[in-house]
C-alpha cells in the first residue's frame, strides 16, 4: 500500500459536489485527481489504490462504499498490532505460513462492500482470502505472515474506508451496543418530533369555531416543518440511502417504494403549508418514520432472542474430558475454563487454544487450513483451536476461552458440505421482487385514476398503497419460522448446522443407519473375554496395555473396553494409529498392541466369526493373538417403537461394519423389504448412498461420526449421534444427543410441520396485502393508519411464525415441561412429510 505524500499534493478549489468515492458532500476546498472530486485526501487515497490495482469496477457496483476515512492515516495508529501479546489475543490461528483472524468492520453495509473486501488480496498479495459475514459485519481474513502483517492489513482497510473496530477486552458486547446505538437515537429523535408535531397540530384539529387566527395557524405549521426536518434527514436516512443505492445499481428493493411514499408525503405536506392551502400531514409523516423504526428494533430484538448465531456453548452437545485431583470427568464445553487440563483422544477436536502438557501431539489442521498433513507437536507447544489430534491421547492446558463463532465457522465450512440453495428462500426473494414492482404499478394506477377527480384523493391513494404494502413480511416468514424450529430442536437435543437442514429433513425419502454406537448403547456394554487355542486369561499387565490403547480412540467399542476394564493405565504409548473400520494399534511400554477385527491382527485360523453372537474385538500383543472381547451392546430404549413409525413412511437401510450376526433381531425392526448390509467399509457406505441418490432419493445418514464420515458428508442430511464425547464433526449437518435418539420421529415430523407453517405465512401475508391494498386504492385510508398497519404486517408474520412453532412444539413434547419422548407423541399418526 502506498502512503507517500504525493497523494496529498494537489488540492484545488472546486465547486461543491458529491465525493466520487464515498458520496458525501464536498466542501469548497477539496481534492481532485483524474478529473474526479473527493471530499478528503483519504477518499482520494482509496480511489488511487483501487485505480492502480484495476478495481474501479467497485464504483459501478455502488457509489457510496464504506465511510470516508480521516485525513490522517498514519500507520502509527496501528503500531500496537506489532506487539506479540496483542496478536495472540486477536489472531485465531497461526502456523509456519499463514494466520487467520476475524475483524469487526461496522462500515459494511452493501454488496459493493462485500465485493471490495473479498477482493482485498488484489490490493495486498499477502492476503490469501477474505470471507465476509454481512449480517454480523465481520471479515474472516487469512494471510501469509511472511508477506504482510495484521498491522498492514488493518492500515489498508482503514485507507479504503473500512477501519476495523478492535476491542481486546469485550469485543462481542461492544459490537452489540454499537450496532443498536444509532437506531435507538433515531427512535428517540423521531419520537420526540412526532409527539411535538401532534401537540402543535391539536389547536388546529380542535378549532371547530375557527377562532384560531391565521397567523397562529401558519406559525404552528412552520414549526411542524422545522420539527419534521430531523425526522426526514436523520430518522428516515437509512431507508432513503438504501433506496438510492438500489436505484444506482438499477435494482429495486423494499426501501424504494417506501422512500417514494416518505418523500411524497413530506413534499405534499410542504407544498400545502408553504402555499397556504392546508395543514399538510407532518404528524402522519413523523408517525410513519417513528413506527417504522419501532418495527425495525422489534424485529432486531426478536432475532436476538431467537439466537440465530447459534451460540456454540448452548447448541453443541460437545463435552470434554477434564483431569483434576479427582481424576477424569466429562464436562460440558460451557464449563471449560482457562487453566483447565483436558484429555484429547484420537480424532477429537481441540475446542480452545491450549498448551500441550502431556503426550505427543500430531495435529491435523485440515478443518482450519485445508492442508491434510498433520503437524507434530511436543510438550510446551502452543496448540490452536480447531485442530484434531491424529494419534494417541494428549493432555492440554487451556489458555483461551472457547470461541463459539470460530468453531461454528469450521462446522459451516464449504469444504465439508456444499449446501444446496434453499427453495423457500429463493421463492421469497422472487416473490418480493415482483411484489415491489406490482405495488409501484398499483400506486401509479391509483394516482392517475383519481387525479382528474380529486388531486388530494389521488395523492392519498398513491401514498397509502406505497405505505401499507409490505413485501418484507414475505421475506421474514422463512427465517423466523426456521429459526424458531432450530432453537426448539436445539433444546430438545438435535443441534443443526443451519436452517436449511430443516428443509432437507422434510423431504427425506430414505434413512440409513449405522449400528454400533448408533442403534446400540455403548455405555451399557457387557464384556466377556475369550482366549484363543487354550491360552490363559489376559494378565493384569496385558489388560493395562489394552485399556491404555483403547483410551486413545473415540470409537464406541474402544470406549466400552476402556470403561469396563478395571486395570490401571500405563503412561507411555507411542506410534498410535487408527484404521477406520478395522482397528487401532500402538506401542505401550515397548509392547506392540493391536485391537480390532480378526483380519486386522492377522489371525488366520481358530475362532470363526460367523458363530459370534456379539461384536468382537480381537487382541494381539507383540504379534501374538491372545483372544477376543465379546461386547454385548443393548439396543437403545424406544428403538422398536421408533422404527415401527419410521418404516411406515421411509425406506430404511442398515449399513454396519460388523459381521452378519444380528440380522434376525434387526430385520423385524427395519421391515422385511429393508436393506441390511453388514461388513461394510467406509467407502462401501459412501458408495451405497451415492447409488441411492443417483436413483433420485433424498438420503439421511445417521452414524457415530468416525467410520461414517464419508457417508455423512455424501448424504443429503448427515446426523452424528453422540454420547458424551467430543464428537464435533464438520462432515455432518446435525448432532443428535444420544438421550434424544428416540425423538427422531418427532424431529422429522416437526420439520414437515415447519414447512406447512411457512406456506401458511405466505398465504397470510398475501391476503393481508390484498385486503390492505383494496382499501388503500380508494384513498380512504389516512397515511397515519397506513403507517401503523405497515409494521404490524411484519410483526404479525413474526408473531404467527414464532407462536405457531412454539405452540405445536409444546403439543408435540419438544418444549420443557412436557418431556415425553417423541415416539409417544407420534405412535398413533405416523409421520407426514
Amino acid at each position: 500500500m502506498k502512503t507517500d505524500n504525493k497523494y496529498f499534493s494537489d488540492t484545488s478549489s472546486l465547486t461543491t459536489g458529491a465525493c466520487y468515492h464515498c458520496g458525501l458532500p464536498c466542501e469548497e476546498t477539496s481534492v481532485s485527481h483524474a478529473d474526479k472530486q473527493f471530499c478528503c485526501s483519504g477518499c482520494k487515497i482509496a480511489f488511487e489504490i483501487l485505480s492502480e490495482n484495476d478495481l474501479c469496477q467497485y464504483y459501478r457496483l455502488n457509489d457510496t462504499p464504506g465511510l470516508a476515512p480521516g485525513e490522517s492515516q498514519s500507520d502509527q495508529r496501528f503500531a500496537y498490532l506489532d506487539d506479540e501479546t496483542v496478536l495472540t489475543k486477536v489472531i485465531q490461528f497461526r502456523n509456519d505460513t499463514l494466520s487467520k483472524a476475524t475483524l469487526f468492520i461496522p462500515q459494511i453495509h452493501c454488496s459493493s462492500c462485500i465485493w471490495l473486501l473479498e477482493n482485498l488480496q488484489r490490493l495486498n498479495d499477502g492476503v490469501l482470502s477474505v470471507k465476509v459475514d454481512f449480517l454480523r459485519k465481520e471479515a474472516f481474513i487469512t494471510w501469509d505472515h511472511a508477506k504482510t502483517s495484521l498491522r498492514e492489513i488493518v492500515a489498508l482497510l482503514s485507507a479504503i474506508g473500512y477501519e476495523p473496530q478492535i476491542s481486546l477486552e469485550s469485543l462481542d458486547s461492544k459490537k452489540s451496543e454499537n450496532s443498536n446505538k444509532d437506531l435507538y437515537i433515531k427512535i428517540g429523535i423521531s419520537g420526540f418530533c412526532f409527539g411535538n408535531i401532534m401537540l402543535l397540530s391539536l389547536p388546529e384539529y380542535f378549532d371547530f369555531g375557527h377562532t384560531l387566527s391565521p397567523a397562529f395557524q401558519q406559525f404552528f405549521r412552520y414549526l411542524n416543518i422545522l420539527l419534521s426536518l430531523p425526522v426526514l434527514f436523520y430518522g428516515a436516512s437509512g431507508y432513503l440511502k438504501s433506496a438510492y443505492k438500489a436505484l444506482k445499481r438499477r435494482a429495486v428493493n423494499i426501501d424504494v417504494p417506501l422512500s417514494i411514499g416518505i418523500i411524497t408525503l413530506f413534499s405534499r405536506s410542504l407544498y400545502e403549508i408553504i402555499g397556504g392551502s392546508g395543514a399538510g400531514y407532518m404528524d402522519s409523516f413523523a408517525g410513519l418514520i417513528f413506527l417504522l423504526l419501532i418495527g425495525k428494533i422489534f424485529q432486531k430484538k426478536t432475532y436476538d432472542t431467537l439466537s440465530f448465531e447459534r451460540d456454540y456453548k448452548s447448541f453443541f452437545p460437545v463435552s470434554v474430558t477434564r483431569r483434576d485431583e479427582n481424576g477424569e470427568t466429562s464436562i460440558p464445553l460451557s464449563k471449560l475454563a482457562v487453566g483447565d487440563r483436558i484429555i484429547v483422544r484420537n480424532q477429537e477436536l481441540i475446542p480452545a487454544d491450549a498448551i500441550l502438557r502431556g503426550g505427543n501431539g500430531y495435529i491435523d489442521y485440515s478443518f482450519v487450513t485445508g492442508e491434510t498433513d498433520a503437524q507434530a507437536r511436543t510438550p510446551g507447544d502452543h496448540i490452536f483451536a480447531g485442530g484434531r489430534q491424529d494419534g494417541g491421547a494428549i493432555e492440554l492446558e487451556i489458555i483461551k476461552e472457547v470461541s463459539q463463532s470460530y468453531l461454528t465457522r469450521l462446522w459451516n465450512n464449504d469444504a465439508f458440505k456444499a449446501i444446496q440453495d434453499s427453495p423457500l428462500t429463493n421463492f421469497a426473494n422472487t416473490i418480493s421482487k415482483y411484489f415491489t414492482a406490482a405495488i409501484l404499478l398499483i400506486a401509479f394506477a391509483a394516482f392517475f385514476y383519481w387525479y382528474p377527480q380529486d388531486v388530494a384523493l389521488a395523492i392519498n391513494a398513491f401514498t397509502a398503497v406505497l405505505i401499507i404494502a409490505c413485501p418484507c413480511a414475505l421475506a421474514l416468514s422463512t427465517p423466523f419460522t426456521l429459526g424458531s424450529v432450530m432453537r426448539i430442536f436445539g433444546k430438545a437435543g438435535l443441534y443443526l448446522k443451519n436452517t436449511q437442514v430443516i428443509e432437507i429433513l422434510a423431504k427425506i425419502d430414505r434413512i440409513v443407519f449405522d449400528k454400533t454406537g448408533t442403534l446400540t448403547r455403548p455405555q451399557q456394554s457387557r464384556l466377556n473375554f475369550v482366549s484363543l487355542n487354550g491360552l490363559p486369561e489376559l494378565t493384569e499387565g496385558y489388560k493395562s496395555f489394552v485399556k491404555t490403547l483403547a483410551k486413545q480412540s473415540t470409537h464406541p467399542l474402544s470406549q466400552a473396553l476402556y470403561h469396563h476394564l478395571g486395570s490401571a493405565e500405563c503412561e507411555i504409548i507411542e506410534a498410535f494409529e487408527e484404521t477406520a473400520g478395522r482397528g487401532i494399534s500402538g506401542a505401550v511400554e515397548g509392547h506392540i498392541v493391536k485391537l480390532g477385527s480378526r483380519s486386522f491382527i492377522d489371525l488366520q485360523d481358530g475362532h470363526q466369526n460367523g458363530a459370534a453372537a456379539a461384536p468382537e474385538v480381537f487382541v494381539s500383543i507383540d504379534g501374538t493373538p491372545k483372544g477376543y472381547f465379546q461386547i454385548h451392546n443393548p439396543f437403545r430404549r424406544g428403538l422398536e417403537k421408533m422404527m415401527a413409525i419410521l418404516r411406515k413412511t421411509y425406506q430404511l437401510t442398515l449399513l454396519s461394519g460388523d459381521i452378519d450376526r444380528e440380522r434376525q433381531h434387526l430385520q423385524p425392526l427395519f421391515g422385511s423389504g429393508a436393506d441390511l448390509k453388514f461388513q461394510q467399509s467406509p467407502q462401501e457406505k459412501l458408495d451405497y448412498i451415492k447409488d441411492r441418490q443417483s436413483a433420485g432419493e433424498m438420503v439421511m445418514m445417521i452414524g457415530d461420526g468416525l467410520n461414517d464420515a464419508g457417508a455423512l458428508k455424501q448424504s443429503n442430511a448427515g446426523i452424528t449421534v453422540t454420547e458424551n464425547l467430543n464428537s464435533f464433526s464438520p462432515a455432518c449437518d446435525a448432532i443428535l444427543d444420544a438421550g434424544s435418539f428416540s425423538r427422531l420421529t418427532g424431529f422429522l415430523k416437526f420439520s414437515g410441520t415447519a414447512m406447512t407453517i411457512i406456506k401458511l405465512n405466505f398465504v397470510i401475508s398475501l391476503l393481508y396485502n390484498l385486503v390492505g391494498l383494496s382499501f388503500a386504492v380508494t384513498g380512504m385510508l389516512s397515511p397515519l393508519i397506513c403507517a401503523i398497519l405497515m409494521p404490524l404486517s411484519s410483526i404479525s408474520v413474526i408473531a404467527f411464525a414464532t407462536s405457531a412453532t412454539t405452540l405445536l412444539a409444546r403439543r408435540q413434547g419438544f418444549i420443557a415441561g412436557n418431556p415425553a419422548p417423541a415416539t409417544t407423541a407420534f405412535n398413533n399418526g405416523g409421520i407426514s412429510k
